[in-house]
């Protein structure tokens, strides 16, 4: 039976998707963590301009709560209206993709990276996310890399989207399954 190994964990291919030079890197950290993660800083206005500065596209309207991590901006599209609560975690080594009247709910986490556990050096995965219009990502979840929501789909909280959510539907637990339809009165 074989054995993991991080002594041979090749990191380069991580090196390849950031997507930016050192500098960007560096000073996009640092107003990350003075600006977003910081749960001091209220200003949603002053956030979405700094993003934009950054590289993200942001549409209109877009509401960013205190507290929320999101990791490289220049790989961000979020479309109009659209509220990120207190706490998510926008871990995007791949570009994270958020359609228009999109709520992602305190503490969510967009995860576009995952390991190999199959092989002995533990190989860097990374994979997109796309969140279409109308989708509600609740409280305390996970969206795991390669998912994409589509339109008006609801995770509920505390649940594990590993596959696409179906349009309309509300799904729940780990990992998530259709519950119900969602109808829209």
């Amino acid at each position: 039976m074989s054995r993991t190994d991080l002594s041979i964990y090749n990191n380069n291919g991580y090196k390849q998707t950031i997507g930016a030079g050192k500098l960007k890197q560096m000073l996009w950290y640092v107003t990350n963590v003075l600006f977003f993660i910081n749960p001091l800083n209220p200003l949603s206005g002053l956030k979405c301009a700094l993003l934009k500065c950054f590289g993200a596209k942001l549409g209109k309207g877009v509401v960013i709560k205190p507290g929320v991590n999101i990791k490289y901006p220049w790989k961000l599209i979020i479309g109009d209206h659209c509220w990120i609560g207190e706490g998510v975690w926008i871990d995007n080594l791949a570009t994270v993709i958020i359609g228009n009247h999109v709520c992602l709910s305190q503490g969510a986490m967009l995860l576009t990276g995952n390991h190999n556990y199959k092989t002995k050096g533990f190989d860097l995965m990374v994979k997109e996310i796309t969140i279409e219009d109308g989708v509600w990502i609740g409280a305390k979840t996970v969206v795991c890399p390669g998912v994409t929501a589509f339109s008006h789909a609801v995770l509920t909280v505390g649940s594990v989207a590993t596959q696409n959510l179906e349009a309309y539907t509300v799904s729940s637990g780990n990992p998530a399954v259709v519950k119900k339809q969602r109808v829209i009165v």
